[in-house]
């Protein structure tokens, strides 16, 4: 029985990459995509323009590293630069608005890292074989 378990995961294990990737590019996506509205704000109010500058620059860096991610297309090189938005959202969050690590009343960041530690498992495994990576040759 154990025999069966174990050649059912080796058999599979080829998703495993693939199933990372598809979570994280659709967070990724729906995260940088939601920042699009940024592009129509003025600074000042809510937000100073240095952030709003940062926020505009993001809302096309998540989409496109996600996008990347999704197809298995230069993955490594996009979790490195989504794993170092990650970091500076981690600083902020914990640094400069002192948020807790579950946001039950306000924003935690227990989202930032694991997805900070999800995109550090994909430079370490790489894209897998179901990816472009994969078919151009470059894994």
């Amino acid at each position: 029985m154990v025999d069966f378990f174990t050649s059912l995961i080796y058999n599979y294990a080829d998703w495993a990459p693939l199933s990372l990737r598809v979570a994280v590019g659709f967070i990724f996506l729906a995260h940088g995509l939601s920042k699009w509205k940024m592009w129509k704000m003025q600074s000042g109010g809510q937000m100073s323009s240095g952030m709003l500058s940062i926020m505009r620059l993001l809302s096309i860096v998540e989409p496109l590293g996600a996008l990347a991610i999704l197809a298995g297309f230069l993955t490594q090189l996009a979790a490195v630069g989504l794993g170092i938005v990650m970091l500076g959202a981690l600083k902020f969050k914990i640094f400069v608005w002192k948020a807790p690590f579950l946001g039950m009343e306000k924003l935690g960041w227990e989202l930032d890292l694991m997805l900070l530690g999800a995109l550090i498992a994909l430079v370490f495994l790489g894209p897998g074989v179901l990816s472009v990576d994969w078919f151009l040759g470059y894994v």
